[in-house]
């Protein structure tokens, strides 16, 4: 039916400082930049199947304890224990140590505005 949603075809997260996140997540994560960005308050990264856009915030992050408390990001990677051990190794908090999951092998972090994020095997 012409009416109905579709489903998920792009992501943002709202950010306190859109370069530190971006060096953040294509250093560290390994997620490519895209070249150009029509919005100077935000950058689209190259991600696969769904692109994620890393916006400079709208609102007040400070006001909740938590961002993004009950919503999980799933990110695949092809090895999610050398992505971990990489993001441990730069001081990244990593919230759930890499194990066997449903999934394969999975772990979980914290981004530097405090969004927890499960990467896993898929």
């Amino acid at each position: 039916m012409p009416d109905n949603a579709i489903g998920p075809n792009f992501l943002t997260l709202q950010v306190r400082d859109v370069e530190r996140s971006v060096r953040f997540y294509t250093e560290l994560v390994g997620f490519p930049a895209a070249e150009s960005s029509k919005n100077p308050d935000a950058v689209v990264l190259e991600t696969r199947p769904i692109k994620v856009a890393l916006r400079r915030a709208g609102i007040d992050l400070d006001a909740v304890p938590r961002l993004g408390w009950g919503v999980v990001l799933w990110i695949k990677a092809e090895d999610p224990d050398g992505l971990a051990a990489k993001l441990a190794a730069a001081d990244v908090t990593i919230t759930k140590p890499p194990c066997d999951g449903f999934c394969g092998r999975e772990f979980q972090f914290r981004d530097p505005d405090g969004y927890e994020l499960t990467v896993y095997e898929g």
